[in-house]
């Protein structure tokens, strides 16, 4: 069942914008914009601190966070191990603790394998969150109202970022750059509140509908033991799963474009001030933050895999929007920068809406098992490694044509559209008949 079609009917103001039901989930949703402020807050000002409080020279910086990041991407399956012993609530719980312990460690670090060995700690922090924070909500919401739930916590986490960064923002304006180390004492210490929010959370497994239909076709056991049709269907939710993960990868892409790929094409290529890519960011948080929740309701198809594949059309659109002021054209049919700036980041921001939270639904049902911790950890592995590789790719394409990572993202935007089709959850499974 779809998201929007199975959720509870709700009247008022609430239904209308999309918002799933909020009562009896304060916690969770505290814990979730909390988390998101703490991001806002520091992430950005890293390299700064680290380059104009502690002296470090700022390319060995890059290249010391570039390490701990690639170090931490195993992470996402070991959380995944521990989500399946111990579940989604006590992962989000350690990833939070780990977050607070690698940002205290921030105001110790003062050499570059120091740089290095906090954001091993930082990065695994974050993968573990994001391994479980996807099951978590299953464990949280009704089923019928999951897409809404990732919808809004897409929208709450746009909304922290966003105040995270005013506040880091207000805060290097008023005091300076002396700020960052309180800044980041006080991001300590909001991961430590947000773990104490969802630690306090209870949680409920969702029902398993692999148990909900007893399979009436003959069962052929195979030689180890394994009936054939189970074999074959595992195989085939395996190869699914793997074609998502797949088509996740230029949506991850596409973000890690936002904060990597705008500035330099902004600056570099069209000569705009450096405060454009601020702006565009602004922009993309407006609409993304009020948004969501309507689109995701009322707008968005209610297949989470044709909801996909509208989402990366669209995304196509955006990314040709970009390419256009690159473009050698004639006076009379030159248009301005701005003008195809905004429009871009316009259509990028209802892409990323219609594409977060069908891939994030799909991620937690296109399989019997997609909610557990080997499936999270390698659907979260493909966005660890998308963020750790995108610098490097869209600098490459950048220096060899201005329009080329434009035109690259595009392209794959168009396979995975073409791919989205495939993803069609299951609405029956098999189990083996007891003996």
């Amino acid at each position: 069942m779809s998201t929007v079609t199975g959720a509870r009917r709700r009247p008022g103001t609430a239904a209308r914008l999309g918002v799933p039901p909020l009562r009896g989930h304060g916690r969770f949703i505290t814990g979730n914009l909390i988390d998101s402020l703490g991001n806002g807050m520091l992430l950005p000002l890293g390299l700064l601190y680290f380059t104009d409080v502690r002296g470090l020279p700022a390319a060995q910086v890059g290249m010391a966070m570039t390490v701990g990041q690639a170090v931490a991407l195993p992470v996402t399956f070991l959380a995944g191990r521990l989500m399946d012993r111990t579940g989604p609530r006590t992962v989000v719980v350690a990833a939070n603790v780990l977050s607070a312990v690698g940002f205290t460690l921030f105001l110790f670090a003062d050499r570059l394998w120091h740089v290095a060995v906090v954001h091993v700690v930082v990065q695994a922090g974050i993968n573990m969150y994001f391994t479980a924070q996807r099951t978590l909500i299953t464990y949280v919401t009704e089923p019928g109202e999951r897409r809404a739930w990732f919808a809004f916590t897409g929208s709450l986490r746009n909304v922290g970022l966003a105040a995270g960064s005013a506040a880091a923002a207000g805060a290097l304006v008023v005091f300076g750059k002396g700020s960052l180390w309180w800044l980041i004492a006080v991001d300590a210490a909001t991961y430590l509140l947000a773990a104490l929010c969802f630690a306090t959370l209870r949680t409920t497994p969702p029902g398993s509908p692999a148990t909900a239909v007893v399979s009436v076709v003959p069962v052929v056991p195979e030689p180890d033991g394994t009936p054939a049709d189970e074999r074959a269907t595992r195989v085939d939710h395996t190869r699914r799963y793997l074609l998502l993960v797949a088509v996740n990868l230029p949506y991850v892409l596409a973000q890690a474009a936002l904060s990597v790929l705008v500035a330099l094409y902004t600056t570099r290529a069209l000569g705009l001030p450096a405060s454009a890519a601020s702006v565009l960011f602004v922009v993309n948080t407006v609409i993304v933050s009020g948004c969501s929740t309507v689109i995701t309701a009322h707008v968005a198809p209610k297949a989470p895999r044709r909801a996909v594949a509208a989402g990366y059309l669209v995304m196509a659109a955006g990314m040709g929007a970009f390419m256009l002021p690159a473009m050698p054209a004639p006076p009379a049919l030159a248009v301005t920068a701005w003008g195809a700036l905004v429009a871009a980041i316009a259509l990028f921001s209802v892409a990323e809406i219609l594409l977060g939270p069908a891939l994030s639904e799909l991620s937690v049902s296109l399989t019997p098992d997609a909610a557990g911790g080997f499936t999270q950890g390698l659907y979260q592995f493909s966005w660890a490694l998308g963020m750790v590789a995108a610098p490097a790719l869209f600098t490459l394409l950048l220096e060899a044509g201005p329009l080329l990572p434009w035109g690259a993202e595009a392209v794959a935007c168009l396979i995975a559209a073409a791919a989205a089709p495939a993803l069609r959850t299951p609405t029956r499974h098999r189990r083996r008949k007891s003996r």
